[in-house]
């Protein structure tokens, strides 16, 4: 159970940050398109007191700290199918901690840039920071899948390290072109992504009721370790794959669904601004005029 609740809190954590990024990065294009740039977080601008402006910030360090104690917790399960620690949950456990760590340390480094002089961060550096972090945690979870005994974590190993993959890469677009929305609204659904697959990992593996049919969970081996959740037969591990190819197709479909809603309901709230366009301007062609009218009575005075 403890595996499972671990994943659901990796989930509201990926989820709130990566709405309220879409949130933020829309409602700011939307104010200013022409003047738009992306930044590493959004502070509360409505509130001026130190600590609440940047509590987004200690927000994920609090999180990152608790997926950091976590790991290296877990690391030192045993496993009884090989009379002891298993080797290769202890080191990948250790490896994922490792990642957490980064993200930790960068996380950091950017609260004491926004809070204090004694370490200027610029955006370009973050996100190109970012992107190695999220291209390391690609490395990780792909070998993790390449070294699972389960298929169906394997799998779900494997999907994890993609959508970590599609951050680095739009962390590194971020990091050369500042002003692309695009990418900086695709970074806040790649979040939001990478949350509703920890969910989907969680009750894959841990949740009787979701664990396709033909695999099933080992009572002897603590949750979370590899090879905790079997499939028996070779035909039953090919269709638990293909059930978690589809369910992400639609997790997919969902964050699209998101990321639609959330630019319709802040574009009402906040306006469209279109450029482009000419106006005439009636206050300067009036004063145009007027002054040409003038100059007209004047020449014909003279003339006179």
């Amino acid at each position: 159970m403890s595996g499972f609740v671990y994943h659901a809190f990796t989930s509201s954590a990926l989820m709130s940050l990566g709405l309220y990024h879409l949130i933020c990065t829309t409602r700011n294009h939307l104010k200013s398109p022409r003047d738009y740039t992306t930044k590493p977080y959004h502070p509360f601008s409505y509130n001026h007191h130190q600590f609440t402006k940047h509590i987004q910030l200690y927000l994920i360090i609090i999180c990152l700290f608790i997926a950091f104690i976590h790991q290296t917790v877990i690391s030192f399960d045993s496993d009884p199918l090989v009379k002891g620690r298993s080797p290769v949950h202890h080191f990948t456990s250790l490896q994922s901690a490792g990642v957490i760590s980064l993200f930790l340390i960068l996380s950091t480094a950017l609260l004491i840039s926004e809070t204090t002089n004694l370490l200027p961060f610029p955006p370009d550096l973050f996100f190109g920071t970012a992107s190695a972090l999220f291209f390391l945690q690609y490395s990780v979870s792909s070998s993790s899948a390449s070294l699972q005994t389960s298929g169906l974590e394997a799998k779900c190993d494997s999907v994890s390290s993609t959508i970590s993959a599609l951050s680095a890469v739009l962390c590194i677009i971020l990091a050369c072109h500042p002003k692309l929305f695009v990418a900086d609204v695709g970074l806040g659904a790649s979040i939001c992504l990478q949350g509703l697959w920890s969910l989907q990992t969680g009750l894959s593996l841990y949740v009787d009721a979701f664990i396709p049919d033909g695999c099933h969970k080992l009572l002897d081996v603590v949750n979370g370790v590899e090879g905790s959740t079997k499939c028996d037969l070779e035909d039953s591990k090919l269709r638990a794959t293909a059930i978690l190819d589809l369910v992400f197709v639609v997790h997919v479909l969902i964050v699209i669904l998101i990321l639609i809603v959330t630019y319709s309901v802040t574009a009402k709230v906040v306006g469209v601004r279109r450029f482009g366009t000419y106006e005439a301007l009636p206050t300067s062609s009036g004063s145009a005029a007027d002054n040409n009218h003038i100059q007209m009575k004047a020449m014909s005075g003279t003339q006179a």
